[in-house]
């Protein structure tokens, strides 16, 4: 096992990545302080960190958590810059400003754009953006200490971070608007009856069942488990034709690695465990 925060030359000030055995990575969350809200400084670091895992090959599948007590409390409202009393705010750059996303839309994107299979090991409170930032990833474990909750309409705000996008489709509208609207804390075994965790262990086992999920999905042909991710996001929202269409082009790029491919023959036969190269 080997473990840095930093990442072919990268340095991450918020967050540890961790290049584990079998093709897995670990991503920390690094502001136990605050809970691991999310400052400009996080913000950043994970979209670079989703980044750079993306074009390593060596990397098959993620695993994200939080240091300390906390997956993601949100945003930090209390990162923000003290100005002197009759001081102008700094201007944001013109790209900032016309940036139609915004932070917690490109986190959004970051996240359920990642081309690679994700986990988020809920290890305690996850909140808003934080609770957007665990449903954009593709499977959630929680426990007994996993605590989630929407908190928007708290701010005087409407959902964002992609809260709008995630949350109906995997508990379905009415529940959706029930957590929206009230902005009631979800604790760790009705998160597993509503479908916001997929695996419910006790806190001690949460990383090491996060882990083995990861190593479990890094196992299989690499090309194919892209190919499968792509097809799954897409056909979520398409009709069965286009659907089924969409199925074939994706068998074509499953198969874009002929080692792979005959790996998998060739182990059946054989009774043994199959080796993918991503070939």
């Amino acid at each position: 096992m080997t473990g840095s925060n930093e990442g072919d030359g990268r340095t991450y000030e918020h967050l540890i990545l961790e290049r584990l055995e079998g093709h897995v990575a670990l991503i920390t969350l690094n502001r136990p302080e605050k809970l691991n809200a999310l400052n400009k400084g996080l913000q950043d670091d994970s979209r670079a960190v989703l980044a750079e895992l993306a074009d390593d090959d060596s990397v098959r599948a993620v695993v994200v958590t939080g240091a300390g007590r906390g997956f993601c409390s949100g945003a930090d409202l209390t990162s923000g810059e003290r100005l002197e009393p009759g001081a102008a705010p700094p201007r944001a750059p013109h790209a900032q400003r016309l940036d139609e996303y915004g932070w917690v839309g490109r986190q959004a994107l970051a996240f359920h754009g990642f081309p690679k299979p994700i986990v988020a090991a809920v290890n305690g409170v996850a909140t808003g953006a934080g609770m957007s930032m665990a449903l954009a990833c593709d499977l959630r474990v929680g426990s007994e200490l996993t605590r989630m909750k929407t908190t928007f309409i708290e701010r005087s705000l409407s959902p964002d971070s992609g809260m709008s996008f995630f949350l109906p489709r995997i508990v379905g509208y009415a529940r959706a608007a029930d957590l929206i609207f009230t902005s009631r804390m979800v604790e760790g075994e009705e998160a597993f009856a509503l479908g916001l965790v997929n695996r419910y262990v006790s806190s001690t086992e949460l990383l090491p069942t996060a882990l083995g999920i990861a190593r479990q999905i890094a196992g299989w042909p690499p090309v194919a488990m892209r190919s499968a991710k792509r097809v799954l996001q897409h056909n979520s929202e398409a009709a069965l034709d286009e659907a089924v269409r969409y199925e074939g082009s994706g068998l074509k790029f499953s198969r874009l690695a002929p080692h792979d491919v005959e790996e998998s023959r060739r182990s059946f036969l054989e009774r043994r465990a199959p080796i993918y190269t991503g070939d």
